[in-house]
C-alpha cells in the first residue's frame, strides 16, 4: 500500500512540471537542420548586416529582436520579395515608400518582416526575430 501510494505521489508531481496539454516525456532532440532554400540567404545577409552595424532593438509590443539592415542586403531582399508581395497582395505605398511585407497584412505590421523603398533608393529591412521572455531578464 505504501508503495502504490509513493507511486502516486510521484506520477501526480510529475504531471505538475509538465505544460499543459503534453502527455509523457518531453522530447528535447532537436531535428536535423535541411538546406535553407536560396530565400534563407536574403535573411542571412540582412542579419548579418544588422549584427555588424549593431542595428538591432528589442520590440516595443513584445519579445521580439527587430533586425535593421540597409544597402545591398535590404535591396536584395526587397527585390527577392517583389513576387511573392505581387503574389499575396502585402506592398503598399505610403509616406514616399514602398513597402513589402514577407506575408500580407491583417491587422496591423507588428511581428511582419519588411523591406522598403524611398524615392532616393533608401533601402531598408526589418526582420523580426520571436525570441520569447529569456530577452527581457
Amino acid at each position: 500500500m505504501k508503495r502504490l501510494l509513493m507511486m502516486s505521489v510521484l506520477a501526480l508531481a510529475a504531471c505538475a512540471h509538465k505544460p499543459d496539454g503534453v502527455s509523457g516525456p518531453i522530447d528535447i532532440r532537436v531535428a536535423p537542420g535541411v538546406p535553407a532554400p536560396p530565400h534563407g540567404k536574403l535573411y542571412a545577409d540582412c542579419l548579418g548586416a544588422a549584427v555588424s552595424a549593431q542595428s538591432y532593438e528589442k520590440d516595443p509590443k513584445g519579445d521580439w529582436m527587430r533586425f535593421n539592415c540597409a544597402g545591398a542586403p535590404a535591396k536584395a531582399f526587397y527585390e527577392g520579395l517583389g513576387p511573392r508581395s505581387a503574389k499575396v497582395g502585402s506592398e503598399m505605398v505610403t509616406d514616399g515608400r514602398t513597402w513589402r511585407f514577407t506575408n500580407k497584412l491583417v491587422k496591423d505590421a507588428v511581428g511582419a518582416d519588411v523591406c522598403s523603398v524611398g524615392a532616393t533608393g533608401d533601402y531598408r529591412c526589418t526582420i523580426i526575430l520571436n525570441v520569447g521572455e529569456f530577452l527581457g531578464q
